[in-house]
């Protein structure tokens, strides 16, 4: 067993022992969705991640996810791009915004991002990466951290070597997700190279886990095996931010009940209920509180179609089409109450 830090810090932000952050997520980690996971014990939050191009042409759907919370905090803001400028004119810009923390993006593995050397796509050019990252260290006074993959594939395992080279940078933490760009991902992550860069003598920032976080027992097994001095929660969290509190409560050794079925289903109608306002108040130019609402049921239904809590219910199929095919707030509550008195 690996011993570790009692206490994690970035910068001036303290997290206390064994933190457990939401992972940014394009179209999952908006305000709403956040502020569940920060109610059910997650120790940090990360907005959508923003395109730094967009961001300096001042796009306004981009402008939008620099809104934060002061309920939220800490939150940290994260920014991918290609272009050294454009990323440090970004990273002003997000400085006024006023998060916590800035983190970039070097791990973004979808093609639209790493096929045009953004995100991941930065592990073919770590010059590049570099450059950017020292640039926007010395251009900021937030902490910086860095998110980022083992390496592009399994021929160019790189993060031990870039783990060092980032530090020198004057990042302030490093997030390691598990597996190389050329997985996405798929396959399992590989945590033995995140424990070799959190046992370097040479690294002091803290080193944050990521890649298949799903229970509280891999949270703990991540803690007590790697060292890491916090985990990360991606696509765990869908539909389920309560995981939050199962593993906070566990690695807090608190014997607390557990919610239940109507809780749970409480949680994602108050989480439909919250999306929807907030797009009828963000309304663009010219449209009707109607597309606010539509726009507020789409960024509800990824969580609805992903939640663990309808997968044990027998002949369910025909629920969950109509169930991802309403159009209005009330039809789709009216299905959720539904399947809440099946089963009741």
């Amino acid at each position: 067993m690996i011993t570790f830090a009692a206490a994690m810090k970035i910068g001036d932000i303290e997290f206390g022992e064994r933190p457990v952050f939401l992972a940014p997520m394009e179209d999952v980690t908006d305000i709403g969705f956040r502020l569940l996971c920060k109610r059910f014990g997650a120790a940090m939050v990360y907005t959508e991640f923003v395109s730094a191009e967009a961001l300096i042409r001042d796009v306004k759907s981009t402008i939008s996810k620099l809104t934060i919370s002061d309920e939220e905090r800490p939150v940290g803001i994260q920014i991918y791009g290609r272009d050294v400028e454009a990323m440090v004119e970004a990273a002003k810009m997000v400085e006024q915004a006023g998060p916590d923390l800035i983190d970039l993006n070097f791990g973004c593995p979808v093609k639209k991002v790493a096929g045009k050397g953004a995100g991941a796509g930065m592990l073919q050019n770590i010059p590049k990466m570099l450059e950017i990252t020292r640039k926007v260290v010395d251009a900021v006074s937030l902490p910086v951290t860095v998110k980022t993959r083992l390496g592009w594939n399994h021929e160019q395992l790189i993060i031990t070597t870039l783990a060092e080279q980032l530090q020198d940078c004057g990042i302030q933490a490093l997030t390691i997700h598990g597996r190389t760009r050329s997985q996405m991902y798929t396959g399992t992550a590989d945590w033995t190279l995140i424990g070799e860069v959190k046992r370097n003598p040479r690294i002091h920032i803290p080193i944050i886990g990521n890649g298949d976080i799903t229970s509280a027992e891999e949270a703990s097994r991540a803690f007590d095996t790697y060292g890491v001095d916090a985990v990360m929660i991606g696509r765990a969290t869908f539909g389920c931010p309560w995981i939050f509190k199962e593993v906070r409560d566990s690695l807090d050794h608190r014997d607390t009940e557990s919610l239940d079925f109507n809780a749970k289903l409480d949680i994602l109608e108050e989480l439909l209920r919250i999306n929807v306002e907030r797009m009828e108040k963000n309304l663009r130019a010219g449209e009707s509180k109607t597309a606010g609402m539509k726009r507020g049921i789409l960024h509800t239904r990824r969580h609805l179609a992903a939640t663990p809590i309808f997968k044990s219910i027998p002949n369910f199929r025909q629920t969950r089409i109509a169930m991802l095919r309403a159009e209005t707030a009330d039809d789709l509550l009216g299905i959720l109450e539904q399947v809440r008195k099946q089963l009741g």
